[in-house]
């Protein structure tokens, strides 16, 4: 039961970083929104239970969802004016 939450949370994460990054890639200004969009687009890929199913690379859904978790939470750090 509890693989199957895991899952459902890297799903929905997925889905949330799959559009977050169409949304920057097609309507924000060319910053460093390019930047933020593929690194959502690897977020999305990171966190696709459909594509780990197996375990290719030894590593488990929930391990690489609190690595996607790691990456949303430090996010907002590249968004962080530069002087």
């Amino acid at each position: 039961m509890k693989e199957l939450q895991v899952a459902l949370v890297g799903w929905i994460v997925s889905f949330m970083a799959l559009f977050g990054g169409l949304a920057l890639w097609q309507d924000m200004p060319a910053d460093g929104s390019p930047a933020l969009a593929n690194i959502l687009f690897m977020l999305a890929l990171l966190t696709c239970p459909w594509l780990w199913r197996d375990k290719p690379l030894g590593i488990s859904l929930s391990q690489r969802i609190f690595l996607a978790m790691a990456l949303v939470c430090s996010l907002p750090l590249l968004l962080f004016p530069r002087n």
